[in-house]
C-alpha cells in the first residue's frame, strides 16, 4: 500500500509581520477626507437690552426657496448676478455728504434708496430647509466674492496690492514675523472699510 504524502506546513510566523506593514503602508498612503464646511466666526454673547434700529434700505434680502431659485430684494435673479448686485448695495454710499455716514470712498450710484455705507449695509441671506448644500454653498462664495472685490479694489487704490494677496502673505510660514504685523494693520485698515455683515437665517 502507497504511503500517504504529506502537504507541506506552511510557516505562518512571519504573517503578523506582514499585516502589521501592510496597515502601516496603507495608513501613510491613504488619503482621508475632511469635511468641507464655512468658516464664520460667531459673535459673542452680549446682553443688548434695546436692539439697534436698521433703517430697510441698509438690508439686502437675499432669499433661496425650497426649489433652489433666487431672490435678491423681491426679485428673481441669476446666481452669476448675485455678486454684481451685492457690489453695488455695499458700494451705493447713499448718505449725504451732509451725514457722519458718508462714504467719501464709495464708487457707487449714491442712492438714497439704497445703503448709506458699507458699515451699515447687512446682507440678509434666508434659505429654505429644502434648499440643495450645493446652492447654499454657491450663493456664499458670491456673497465673499462681492466682498472680495471691494476689499481689493482699496487695497490696490492704498497699497498697490490685492487684499487676497495680503491674506494670503499674512497664512504663509515663510513671512517674517515683522512683516506679518505691518500686513496685518493693512488688512485691518480694509476690512474696516468693507467689514463682513452677513445674517443668516432658515426658514420653513
Amino acid at each position: 500500500m502507497a504511503r500517504r504524502l504529506e502537504a507541506p506546513e506552511v510557516n505562518a510566523g512571519s504573517m503578523a509581520d506582514i499585516a502589521f506593514l501592510l496597515l502601516i503602508f496603507f495608513l501613510v498612503t491613504t488619503s482621508i477626507e475632511t469635511d468641507v464646511g464655512l468658516d464664520r466666526m460667531l459673535p459673542r454673547k452680549e446682553l443688548i437690552k434695546v436692539p439697534p434700529v436698521i433703517a430697510e434700505r441698509n438690508i439686502l434680502p437675499v432669499l433661496i426657496n425650497g426649489e433652489d431659485q433666487l431672490m435678491v430684494d423681491g426679485d428673481r435673479v441669476e446666481l452669476n448676478e448675485l455678486k454684481g448686485l451685492t457690489i453695488a448695495f455695499l458700494d451705493n454710499g447713499g448718505a449725504s455728504r451732509e451725514s457722519d455716514n458718508y462714504c467719501a470712498y464709495c464708487q457707487g450710484n449714491r442712492d438714497m434708496k439704497s445703503s448709506d455705507n458699507p458699515d451699515r449695509a447687512i446682507v440678509s441671506l434666508m434659505s429654505s430647509r429644502q434648499t440643495t448644500y450645493g446652492v447654499y454653498i454657491a450663493v456664499q462664495n458670491e456673497l465673499m466674492l462681492a466682498y472680495n472685490s471691494l476689499r481689493d479694489r482699496e487695497s490696490q487704490r492704498r497699497y498697490k496690492t490685492d487684499f487676497t494677496f495680503l491674506e494670503a502673505a499674512y497664512s504663509s510660514s515663510e513671512t517674517p514675523n515683522i512683516l506679518k504685523s505691518e500686513i496685518k494693520e493693512k488688512m485691518r485698515s480694509i476690512q474696516k472699510l468693507y467689514p463682513i455683515k452677513l445674517s443668516e437665517a432658515a426658514r420653513q
